[in-house]
């Protein structure tokens, strides 16, 4: 560095350290400090979640890839994954009897060889307590499910037959480490050997196997692959990997994951108005020393890097504070929700303290850099003639550049740059909006603060009103732009308010007390009157009895669905598996209509579907009701018809209508409802969910009793987490909106900083024309609350529309009213910017009208 480069950074370093008795410089180091803390507290713990999904979606899938299809992989594509550098281990999936002495119990085999487990390691009771082992069984044994052993009362150390070959129970599998939770397979696992599958004659032609290929290696070796993987895909083969199949948060984590985000994003907006209010607080007392600089010889040039340093001086202690509390905020998220996320995360990295070391700089310089720009302006006439004030900068320029920082940082913090320039555009749109709706709003308040009568005596409250609005009407384009502020902030506080009310209000009505805690599967149409009557009024609530039919997709529009379906969606599950059909006359409690119509719905011209096949008996095709989703994977809608082949018949839908699905309400739901009179002839069972108090468990051994063959799922433990998770949850969101109600208390802080000067001068004539200190405290107040009030109806307008649109758009829940806000927002704005205006103009009553008149200048 040069010698003149090093005077300017040690005096800039002295300017500063004098400057941080000013109120303006202590507002912009506590909104710059209080950006980096938000936004690396949330950068902080989704950085650690989301590089912790990557590192366990490896253990939960079994490998960084795994291809599945219905015949072995061939050695050409083996060869070319391990040329890539994949370590890769064969598995194969299937259902089989199995069997010990006279008990017979269909099993989920796992197949798997030495190299299993890729990742983590299975919790195995070998008869000697449980232990942790990174194998598999070995050669001539099997593992057992404890469910699995319990109905065939087998013990370690018998031997069961699977196939035509008799194993050897060698333990007992209590927890595999690429078993996600779920219900996709409700009969009891068993693992086996694959050097032992070819003894058990189970892999025949037409069997229904399914081979999975897993392959483990470096971070990005699948960017290398992913043409291979595309191909693969094309092909049918279903392919998952740590990329796009990482476990799923739940929808309560991915909408709080949203909303840290937002709060986040909401926090540095209301920095960055902050740091804009009190730089032109700033810039305004440091004219007079620009011009004596000008008359030293400095240049226009020095002047800006002078302030420049300055501020970035500034900005890295305000980012060290920041990262400080940011690090510490984010031990306190991870500690509210590490007991409940699926996986350990790691040590947090070091990108989102750049991140929010960046985001400091980004907002001092979107929000502060046109208007300190000024002082470069400034002439060394000033000294002498202190009228010569360099021009303001335009608004509309420092909202440009304001917007286009704020537009890039939504964009940093989202990854969505149509979301973000969406919400950019939005915005700006409701600011023109704003400023005109606030220009007559300001207007017709200050109109009707004129119209009030005198009051009795010299602080009566109507007089108060009466002057405060005229102190706003002299200045109305600050009062504008201070009305601005306050809305904007009072709008970013309301929004993450309600949307967390909002997502509480959600998550409590997802899981009301009598949530079923009990699935009945496997119900044989001669049992259900019987297990209906067994339930009786025991079950506090409970679902209806849905038939089940097993039936696959096999075509799509007449064609083969892999040539119809999106080429992303071809190895989809749905297709590869058999789906659990049912039949239903009325919609599904939990199920709401998103297009078309239900079965029992006329149709435009009166009739229905089945005067249609009675009247053409050669008609196979009968309507079927898809949900959204599903719909949505394979580029479905209204009309399309699907063919399901149901044991050896095939059954043609229609698509009448569409529904959207409570997938978190544990109870049954289907992709796929048909009406009734079409199903009933195929083979099929019954499921239903109840509800059963502590007090009342006693009935499900009674259950397992008299319904040897009915499958009994006891949820209460998932219930009992997701509840508690939820309210982990709710105590994190709310940590999050502190830091929000601190920004805008900054930007309060900041705003009414930057008009002291004007509040004392205006003061101090009171003062000179007699006012006293009950009047003045009196006027004061009535001032702020005026603002307050008018900032407030604003702040509730634009609060109810953005949540709005952000419901529909991005958090997925359904747009509400908030009637309250209208009333506690404009009385609130009035009560918080009256007392804390009122309480921050305190010193100004006490000082003598010739020290208030004095800081003219400053203005």
């Amino acid at each position: 560095m040069s010698r003149p480069a090093l005077r300017l950074a040690r005096f800039s370093a002295r300017g500063l350290v004098r400057d941080l008795r000013a109120a303006d410089v202590r507002a912009l180091f506590v909104a710059l400090a209080l950006a980096v803390a938000a936004s690396t507290m949330i950068g902080f713990f989704l950085d650690r979640l989301d590089r912790g999904l990557t590192r366990q979606a490896s253990q939960l899938l079994g490998g960084d890839l795994v291809l599945e299809q219905a015949r072995p992989f061939d050695d050409a594509l083996r060869a070319e994954l391990e040329e890539a550098g994949l370590v890769l281990s064969d598995q194969i999936d299937m259902v089989s009897m199995v069997s010990f002495d006279d008990a017979f119990q269909p099993a989920s085999l796992k197949v798997v060889d030495d190299r299993y487990p890729l990742y983590g390691a299975a919790e195995v009771d070998l008869g000697e307590g449980v232990k942790t082992l990174a194998r598999g069984p070995a050669p001539g044994e099997v593992w057992l499910a404890p469910r699995l052993a319990l109905l065939l009362g087998a013990q370690v150390g018998d031997r069961v037959r699977i196939g035509e070959s008799e194993l050897k129970v060698g333990g007992l599998v209590e927890r595999e480490p690429d078993q996600s939770a779920g219900f996709g397979s409700f009969n009891p696992r068993l693992m086996m050997h694959i050097d032992d599958i070819g003894d058990t004659a189970l892999v025949q032609d037409g069997s229904r196997v399914e081979f999975e290929l897993l392959g483990a290696g470096p971070p990005d070796i699948l960017e290398t692959l992913t043409p291979l993987l595309e191909r693969l895909r094309r092909d049918g083969v279903e392919v998952r990997d740590v990329r796009r199949d990482r476990p799923g948060l739940g929808n309560a984590l991915e909408r709080a994951e949203r909303y840290l985000s937002l709060a986040g994003l909401a926090a540095v907006l209301l920095a960055g108005v902050a740091v804009a209010m009190s730089t032109r607080r700033y810039v305004d007392r440091h004219l007079d020393t620009a011009a004596l600089l000008r008359c030293f010889g400095a240049t226009q040039g020095e002047l800006s890097r002078l302030f420049a340093l300055q501020l970035l001086w500034l900005a890295l202690a305000a980012s060290l504070l920041g990262a400080a509390l940011g690090l510490a905020g984010q031990a306190g998220l991870l500690a509210l929700l590490t007991a409940f996320l699926p996986l350990e995360l790691p040590p947090p990295g070091a990108l989102p303290l750049w991140l929010g070391v960046f985001t400091a700089l980004a907002v001092l310089v979107g929000f502060a850099g046109p208007t300190l720009l000024r002082l470069k302006k400034v002439s060394a006439l000033k000294v002498l003639r202190r009228e010569l004030d360099p021009l303001p900068a335009s608004a509309w320029l420092v909202v440009a550049v304001a917007s286009a920082v704020f537009g890039g940082l939504l964009w940093l913090y989202s990854g969505d740059l149509g979301l973000s320039v969406a919400l950019l555009l939005g915005g700006l749109v409701m600011l023109v909006v704003l400023w005109g709706l606030g220009r007559l709003l300001l207007a017709g308040v200050l109109r009707l603060a004129a119209r009030l009568p005198q009051g009795e005596g010299e602080a009566g409250l109507s007089q108060a009103l009466r002057l405060g609005g005229a102190q706003l009407a002299r200045r109305r384009t600050a009062s504008l732009s201070q009305l601005l502020a306050f809305a904007v902030t009072f709008f970013a506080m309301a929004m993450i308010a309600m949307v967390r009310g909002d997502l509480l209000t959600t998550w409590q009505a997802q899981l009301p007390e009598e949530t079923p805690n009990h699935f009945a599967i496997n119900i044989q149409p001669h049992e259900r009157e019987a297990f209906e009557a067994a339930l009786g009024d025991a079950a506090d609530a409970r679902s209806a009895l849905y038939p089940m039919v097993r039936g696959r997709i096999t075509a799509i529009n007449g064609e083969t669905p892999r040539d119809v379906v999106p080429p992303e969606s071809r190895g989809d599950n749905a297709l590869r598996r058999e789906l659990n059909l049912t039949w239903r006359e009325t919609l599904p409690e939990g199920n709401r209509l998103v297009a078309g119509r239900w079965f029992d719905a006329p149709a435009e011209g009166g009739g229905d579907w089945f005067d249609e096949v009675a009247a053409e008996p050669g008609v196979a095709t009968v309507p079927i009701s898809l949900e959204d989703g599903l719909a949505e994977r394979f580029g479905l809608g209204l009309g399309d018809t699907l063919t399901f082949t149901i044991g050896a018949d095939e059954v043609v839908g229609e698509v009448q209508s569409l529904r959207d699905l409570d997938w978190d309400s544990f109870r049954p739901n289907f992709y796929v409802i048909f009406p009734p009179g079409v199903l009933e002839r195929f083979s099929h069972s019954f499921i239903t969910a109840f509800h059963l108090d502590a007090e009342r468990r006693e009935l499900t051994r009674e259950l397992v009793r008299d319904f040897p063959g009915v499958t009994l799922l006891n949820v209460d433990a998932i219930l009992a987490q997701v509840r508690e998770l939820l309210t982990q949850v709710t105590r994190a969101v709310e940590l999050v909106l502190a830091f929000v109600l601190l920004a805008g208390v900054s930007v309060l802080y900041a705003a009414l900083t930057a008009s002291r000067p004007v509040r004392a001068h205006e003061s101090g004539l009171l003062r000179v024309f007699g006012a006293g200190n009950r009047l003045l405290s009196r006027v004061q107040g009535a001032e702020f609350a005026i603002l307050g009030l008018a900032s407030g109806l604003m702040g509730a307008l634009l609060a109810e529309l953005a949540t709005a649109g952000l419901y529909v758009a991005w958090l997925d829940l359904a747009p509400r009213p908030h009637p309250w806000l209208w009333l506690a927002l404009p009385l609130g704005g009035a009560l918080a910017i009256g007392a804390i205006g009122h309480l921050l103009s305190r010193d100004l009553r006490r000082q003598a009208p010739a020290a208030s008149l004095g800081l003219l200048g400053e203005t």
